[in-house]
């Protein structure tokens, strides 16, 4: 009786469909994918056959090779029968246990072959930067480990979820929606709650093809510092030779893998708002706007001209204002072109993709510009604290680290983030309450659950806006404490004197961040212009303020500034 009672909402079968709309044509349509079928089995077939037989093969990078050939055969033979069976049969049913099967090696195979991806990496890295270590660290015991630590990895991951699957009850539907069973597509039919079994798969994808892709990209990082350091010209284009196989089977992987994770019920467009209730006063209050942005351009495009061009500021602390003045840019290009289309042209619409675009560049910016104000504050801390190590700790290779550290973070950190936001589903208002595409305000229109979005999106802001303003705090703790131990008042004042720009650029990044956060979090009943407004200063004041702080405060940049307009003044 027990086990009937667990069983009894489990379908008897599920139904696949090929290509909807186009059943009459299903045997035409199989021609292609026989051909396709018959390409893959015999060419992974075939350089099986040859690294076994072939004893000049017997080398880590084709053993490397030949798993990756097993895979692929493997992920191929999982969709055979069903795929062909509905173009050839119209057979569409298969039983549940015998997709939870296919599932099994399909997902098993998928992780697999993202490991031995990241193996072939490693071997790739090891060959190209520690090349006489290559034969020591990968014996043929070594890579028997490699192997049985893959398969173990991939069977380990998917055990449980399929198991978290099996626990679910299905009452609606038992279509599917492809020519195999996929664990979301199934999923997706469950009359139960998900939320485990989706978190739960979340975590798989992030720990193993996640993991492994951001290890491989590492990995090339590491390969190309070290190719660039090579003096022939030669010797660099062979060694990258090398790895153009690999590094098209990377891309051929990952970028397939990556469509198919993203939702396909996505609006055409969004509509973005201008100020509600004044839409007829648009034209005038786009005046302030326009002075805003001019100012915003030019000063921080004259910053970043008069530094570069001005050989007396190639110093780090202008370095490190150059590139606050270049996220600054960043911010006001990402969002010009929809707040002065709502105000002129009344362009109220913005697709889907291109929402998401301007998400990337507003928000990467954003933790970008948070990132190099902590660089700031470092700049200041050593100036400060240890003032004679500055010009030996804070060297120019150093710095250009800082800033493509900098860049890396941002994204890294940001991309995950609008991968889960495409997963989602829009079906209510296609409304945004911003000139402009705002994380939080996009995802609230959703009908999916969005608490993984939620707690991945808060988790992404902790670590980086709030990680970084609690180590500009504490930095700003160890210079104060340096400073009250000099005995000099002209000489405290001197100190603090050099902070007080980059602690009114900290104070106008944050308060309107922080405040943002709070109406968003809890100002649900204010009016819809206090988001607006608020919103706006919150990307606009920052950039505007920034090149005014630092032309007022800092004298040599005021100096620069003065040259470049009044030459004879100066």
């Amino acid at each position: 009786m027990p086990p009937f009672n667990q069983s009894i909402f489990h379908p008897a079968v599920f139904f696949l469909t090929g290509i909807p709309g186009l059943e009459a044509s299903h045997i035409w349509i199989s021609i292609p994918f026989c051909c396709l079928y018959a390409i893959a089995i015999s060419g992974n077939g075939m350089i099986l056959f040859v690294i076994i037989t072939e004893s000049s093969l017997h080398e880590p990078m084709y053993y490397f090779l030949s798993m990756l050939s097993f895979t692929d055969l493997g992920l191929c033979l999982s969709t055979l029968v069903t795929m062909l069976g509905i173009f050839w049969f119209n057979a569409r049913e298969i039983s549940f246990d015998t997709c939870i099967s296919q599932m099994f090696f399909i997902h098993g195979f998928t992780f697999m072959e993202s490991s031995v991806l990241l193996a072939m990496a490693f071997d790739r890295f090891i060959a190209i930067c520690n090349p006489l270590r290559y034969s020591m660290m990968l014996t043929n015991s070594r890579i028997i480990k490699v192997g049985f630590a893959i398969i173990i990895r991939g069977t380990t991951a998917l055990v449980p979820l399929l198991l978290l699957l099996k626990r679910l009850s299905f009452c609606h539907s038992h279509v599917l929606h492809h020519s195999y069973c996929f664990h979301p597509d199934v999923m997706k039919l469950s009359c139960t709650d998900t939320k485990i079994n989706s978190a739960f798969g979340l975590a798989i994808v992030i720990s193993t093809a996640g993991l492994d892709s951001v290890l491989i990209l590492l990995s090339y990082v590491l390969i190309i510092r070290s190719v660039l350091s090579i003096a022939s010209v030669e010797e660099r284009k062979k060694a990258f030779g090398t790895c153009i196989s690999h590094i098209s089977a990377v891309a051929i992987f990952y970028i397939p893998m990556i469509s198919l994770s993203l939702s396909i019920f996505h609006p055409a467009v969004f509509f973005l708002t201008g100020i509600p209730g004044l839409e007829s006063s648009h034209i005038w209050i786009s005046i302030p706007f326009c002075c805003l942005y001019a100012i915003a351009i030019s000063g921080n495009g004259m910053i970043l001209f008069v530094i570069i061009t001005e050989s007396s500021l190639h110093e780090p602390m202008y370095y490190f204002l150059s590139m606050l003045s270049f996220t600054d840019l960043g911010l006001c290009l990402s969002t010009l072109v929809t707040m002065l289309g709502i105000f002129w042209f009344n362009a109220r619409e913005i697709s889907f993709d291109t929402c998401i675009s301007q998400m990337f560049f507003i928000h990467g910016f954003t933790f970008m510009e948070s990132s190099v104000l902590l660089a700031m504050a470092f700049d200041r801390f050593i100036a400060i604290c240890n003032p004679l190590r500055y010009s030996m700790m804070l060297t120019n290779s150093r710095i250009i680290k800082v800033g493509f550290a900098i860049i890396i973070r941002g994204t890294t950190a940001l991309v995950p983030l609008l991968l889960l936001l495409k997963r989602l589903s829009f079906c209510h208002s296609h409304v945004l309450h911003h000139s402009y595409c705002f994380h939080p305000d996009v995802m609230k229109l959703s009908c999916t659950d969005t608490k993984i979005n939620s707690a991945f999106g808060l988790a992404i802001v902790i670590s980086t806006a709030g990680l970084d303003s609690v180590l500009i705090l504490l930095s700003y703790v160890l210079i104060i404490r340096s400073v009250l131990s000099i005995a000099s008042v002209e000489e405290r004042k001197k100190a603090f004197g050099t902070c007080i720009s980059h602690i009114s650029a900290v104070a106008i990044f944050y308060i309107p961040m922080i405040s943002l956060s709070l109406v968003h979090r809890f100002g649900k009943n204010a009016p819809p212009i206090v988001h607006i407004l608020i919103a706006n200063v919150y990307l606009l004041i920052p950039p505007v303020m920034n090149p005014i702080i630092y032309s007022v405060k800092t004298k040599q940049i005021r100096k620069a500034v003065l040259k470049l307009f009044i030459p004879k003044v100066v």
